[in-house]
């Protein structure tokens, strides 16, 4: 596709792609914001989309994706703001016990494979979906899939030994 019949059908996709961002949202700030994200990501990629491609079924998908990798990221921002309350706390007791939980996490994800960790801290920490880190790394889906979940498997069975001792 060209910029030119991107820019042509720009209004029309940006419409459907903020009703499917309000439908998941239900807030019009946060809409906005993934509405915003989908349209560059389409924008970036629009050399590689097929002329003969229903384009506006690529838009939903898109929209959805951000939808999704918005949410983990605000959900990880509301995850670290809650450690950090732990940590702040009063109690010596609740700081000890964040202090260590995270020590041991972090010390468990750097017994992971340089590539097995990179993968996981983009995904688990990061928030970044399958495609957004395929995008990025050039390693085929289904292998970045397989990796994380590898990664996701050491990772826990580790938490699950330490925490025995």
């Amino acid at each position: 596709m060209t910029r030119s019949e991107f820019e042509h059908i720009a209004a029309q996709l940006r419409q459907t792609v903020l009703k499917v961002c309000l439908d998941f949202w239900r807030s019009r700030e946060d809409a906005e914001d993934a509405t915003q994200e989908a349209m560059v990501q389409l924008w970036r990629y629009l050399e590689q989309i097929d002329a003969g491609r229903n384009v506006e079924a690529l838009a939903v998908r898109v929209a959805k994706n951000c939808c999704v990798s918005l949410y983990r990221k605000q959900k990880q921002h509301a995850d670290v703001q809650v450690m950090s309350q732990l940590e702040t706390e009063d109690s010596p007791h609740a700081r000890l016990e964040a202090a260590d939980t995270r020590r041991m996490f972090e010390e468990t994800v750097a017994l992971l494979k340089p590539r097995e960790r990179q993968l996981f801290e983009m995904r688990a920490i990061m928030g970044l979906s399958t495609d957004e880190i395929t995008l990025q790394t050039g390693i085929p889906k289904p292998s970045v899939t397989a990796m994380v979940s590898a990664a996701r498997k050491k990772v826990y069975m580790e938490l699950k030994r330490r925490m025995k001792q």
